[in-house]
């Protein structure tokens, strides 16, 4: 018989509170930043003022494990959505402090307006963001929390508020509190999910839950899962993720920590991520996500998160009871490989290999899930020692840059990065490798496919980013120059088009046609202004005669053979001396192969 998979429940806004702060049900998001705006926080009081509904929250009971002596431990609560309304709550209400945007702890405040509740404008401002403004005024209640405290005196208020009131009559003021306090009383919506649910399926319900209209990842459950243990130091590896997250973003946040969170400034994690304070790379910046999936992968022959969440619960994959060793040997096995995703060592070694591969510049990077496998590769290899050290670089590159190439982790990341860490597993990484180049790299692969994803006029094509990356790694010098290396415009520097743009507008192309990778080029800006709206046949021309009189008018080269040479490494066609607008298409032909064989000539060389 199919199990129930939820119970729809109603709890006042005072019990969920209270259940929080008693410990019985564990909100994992208060330590992470609260992203809703301090008017979301007004509109949520106003709205249980006045009983608007205020959607669902949704509670999922953790599985009943077994413990090492056999006894049976009761699964915690876990409020899975609505962390932010509840965070909100916790903050007007109780006055507790919630960690911001900026990673700062403050009290969002909420004043109230007994004047305007008494209003029948039913556009009146009742609630406000609380200002200076409030607490100088003897009208507005500053900080609706105090209503709610345990020692609040309903009398004296009333009679002191009064008195600065005058216009308030005693019992209106009485009515109004009352009915500001009855906030405590509104009913929530909850969602009890079944502790009998499979984890895959209350992962999938989890993932499928919209905040806003965002939709909450693998990731975020995972972290939800984490932050909420109490036994083996999910709270301080939680933090120690989003520390390290934001951190790669944002290296000056390291101050803040170490004053604002003096305790986990104290923690082997702080010690293993305070190098990010003076870090400036900024090709590959892990977020909390990529921080689980590397180092789960890493650690354990899987892939997909909803396993990971499965081991923390305590799953046994063959038996499908919870045991409480699996979730004391997964937390061992995580912490270890979360603390080598942030190794100093290890980063700057992975990112030698990625940038030695001519990958310089995130604007060469479209792909996060390629980086999280190569980084989660480069690991495997070094501490396997299936290869020399030697050679752990080289196979990162080839891996990385053939899983660009190939698309490869582009679409359903979660099952191909199974499929092959399960073929790495049982195989081996060099294998597996040379399994994958003998299925997907044939001749038809080179001198078709590549040169048809060539045929598109996004920068950020992947097969355009990997010829990019090669002339970066080759130290190409830059279309018409004699010392000024590709590598140094990626970042400073302007793509150009070889047709000039205005002079195919002028003869007729459209914008799809002009704006093609075949017709890209970095170029010195120099060089692009005295290109200008030139045919390519008088340029390239001016160019070679250059070589003969010396008087530079095109760029900088004024030898023949160096001419000759950088149009060859800029893969530019010969015959381009003779084209004009009417060899355009047949330019674009040419120089897509040609692209496509420095793409190859590169990858092989790796």
């Amino acid at each position: 018989m199919e199990i129930e998979k939820y119970t729809p429940n109603s709890l006042s806004v005072s019990a969920i509170l209270g259940l929080i702060a008693a410990g019985e049900i564990a909100i994992p998001e208060i330590q992470r930043p609260f992203v809703w705006k301090k008017t979301q926080v007004r509109d949520l009081l106003d709205s249980l003022y006045k009983g608007y509904p205020t959607g669902y929250l949704i509670i999922w009971k953790n599985p009943d494990v077994r413990l090492k002596d056999g006894k049976i431990s009761a699964g915690k609560k876990i409020l899975i959505d609505g962390q932010q309304r509840v965070t909100a709550l916790m903050t007007a209400i109780s006055g507790i402090p919630v960690t911001m945007s900026n990673y700062q702890k403050e009290r969002i405040k909420i004043a109230f307006d007994p004047f305007q509740a008494f209003s029948e404008d039913q556009d009146a401002e009742i609630f406000a963001v609380q200002d200076s403004s409030h607490l100088k005024s003897k009208r507005w209640i500053a900080d609706v929390a105090e209503i709610f405290k345990n020692d609040f005196s309903v009398f004296s208020f009333i009679t002191n508020y009064c008195k600065d009131n005058p216009d308030m009559q005693p019992e209106v003021l009485g009515r109004i509190i009352t009915r500001l306090s009855s906030i405590g009383n509104r009913m929530i919506g909850v969602i009890d999910l079944s502790d009998k649910l499979n984890i895959d399926i209350v992962t999938d319900i989890f993932i499928r839950i919209n905040s806003k209209g965002t939709a909450l990842s693998q990731g975020d459950f995972v972290m939800s899962k984490i932050a909420a243990d109490e036994n083996y130091g999910g709270n301080d590896l939680r933090k120690a993720i989003d520390y390290y997250a934001h951190l790669s973003k944002v290296p000056s946040f390291y101050e803040r920590i170490k004053e604002d969170d003096q305790a986990f400034a104290l923690t082997d994690y702080f010690t293993k991520i305070k190098w990010l304070k003076d870090e400036k790379e900024d090709v590959y910046d892990p977020d909390y996500a990529d921080v689980l999936r590397v180092a789960f992968m890493y650690k354990y022959p899987r892939a997909k998160l909803s396993d990971l969440v499965s081991l923390l619960s305590g799953r046994d994959f063959e038996t499908r009871e919870y045991k409480e060793e699996i979730i004391e040997d997964t937390y061992v096995k995580l912490k270890d490989g979360v603390m080598n995703v942030f190794s100093e060592h290890n980063f700057k070694q992975f990112m030698i290999a990625i940038r030695s591969a001519g990958f310089i510049s995130k604007k060469l990077v479209n792909s996060q899930m390629a980086l999280d496998f190569a980084y989660t590769l480069y690991l495997i290899l070094t501490h396997s020692h299936e290869v020399s050290t030697g050679e752990v670089k080289r196979l990162v590159q080839r891996w990385y840059v053939l899983s660009v190439l190939t698309g490869r982790y582009s679409s359903s990341p979660e099952s191909a990065f199974a499929r092959d860490i399960r073929l790495i597993n049982e195989q081996g990484v060099v294998k597996t490798l040379q399994d994958i180049e003998a299925a997907t790299l044939s001749d038809t692969f080179w001198n078709i496919a590549v040169v048809q994803n060539l045929n598109v006029t996004s920068t950020n094509n992947p097969t355009y980013l990997v010829y990019l990356a090669a002339q970066v790694m080759r130290n190409d010098i830059s279309l018409l120059s004699n010392n000024i290396l590709v590598r140094d415009l990626i970042d400073g520097g302007d793509v150009h088009h070889i047709f000039p743009k205005e002079y195919l507008k002028a003869n007729g192309y459209e914008k799809s046609m002009y704006n093609q990778e075949g017709n890209y080029a970095f170029l010195d800006t120099q060089v692009n202004k005295s290109i200008g709206k030139k045919a390519p046949k008088v340029y390239f021309n001016e160019a070679r005669k250059q070589c003969e009189t010396g008087n530079l008018m095109i760029g900088s080269i004024n030898n023949y053979d160096q001419l000759m040479e950088n149009l060859k490494i800029n893969c530019i066609p010969e015959d381009v001396f003779d084209m004009d607008y009417m060899s355009y298409p047949k330019f674009l032909e040419k120089r897509r192969s040609l692209m496509a064989r420095k793409i190859r000539a590169y990858y092989e060389a790796l």
